[in-house]
């Protein structure tokens, strides 16, 4: 039974392919202005991987933000149902989650079954999300790969009064004018979003087996200050980042085993 998860976000684009429940392949893409190109393209990239071909694989389920546009998929679920789903199958014991996109942050309580239970989402605001991080990273001129490393290396933590990107990237600006470290000016901004994600999670239980999973999982800055801020260690999967993949890739799996099983018995 060969299945594939495909989880088009608004900053990446993610395909898992599984063989009876086992990953044989992944890969992450940037997100193009076109979804469907993008699914082609994540795809093609994880299929690298194999000795498989688009038409080997029997079910493919889509999700994330441009989950209708995918072409090949057989059929599309939410991407809060796909990050719980794949979490828990990373790490099976956690029950909080946190997931950090490219616009927005979802909190999600699952089961030990990883079903979702409760969820809450940020509003509009884009302040927390992977493209709050990359306006940052533009203005303080450091590369978004080494903005975590830095706010690390912060001796003052600068507060800010908001993470409204607009507000924010020019009160960043003004503290630059004024001679402030980017590490400090980082640090702060960390600690914002990390106070607004604490107040998201409140709105749910958060539990003591919590993980955070979307790219900013990968950034050790973020994640540091979140942990602080929780006052908890947060479980970490082998890639944060393709849990919705994983998620929807074990979905088409159990979609798949349902068809079987119903043409058996019809």
């Amino acid at each position: 039974m060969i299945v594939a998860g495909v989880d088009i976000g608004s900053r990446g684009s993610k395909t898992v392919i599984m063989q009876d429940g086992r990953m044989l392949s992944y890969s992450i893409c940037e997100t193009g202005p076109e979804s469907a190109k993008s699914a082609y393209l994540t795809m093609n990239e994880a299929l690298k991987g194999t000795v498989l071909s688009l038409t080997d694989i029997e079910y493919v389920v889509g999700t994330g933000y441009g989950r209708v546009l995918i072409p090949f998929a057989n059929e599309n679920i939410s991407e809060i149902s796909c990050h719980a789903k794949g979490a828990n199958w990373f790490l099976p014991s956690v029950r909080t989650i946190l997931d950090m996109g490219g616009q927005d942050c979802k909190a999600i309580n699952v089961d030990e079954k990883g079903r979702v239970t409760r969820f809450i989402m940020n509003d509009k605001c884009a302040g927390g999300t992977g493209r709050f991080l990359e306006v940052m990273a533009d203005v303080l001129q450091v590369p978004l790969q080494e903005i975590g490393p830095m706010a690390l290396q912060s001796r003052e933590n600068i507060p800010f009064n908001t993470i409204c990107a607009v507000f924010a990237k020019s009160e960043a600006l003004s503290l630059l004018k004024k001679g402030t470290h980017e590490s400090d000016i980082l640090a702060g901004l960390y600690s914002a979003i990390a106070t607004r994600c604490h107040n998201l999670l409140k709105r749910i239980s958060i539990d003591s087996e919590f993980t955070i999973t979307g790219g900013i999982a990968k950034n050790t800055g973020m994640v540091k200050t979140l942990e602080d801020k929780l006052g908890m260690k947060a479980l970490l999967a082998e890639d944060p980042q393709i849990a919705g993949a994983v998620g929807a890739a074990l979905f088409a799996a159990e979609r798949l085993a349902a068809k079987q099983k119903q043409g058996v018995a019809s």
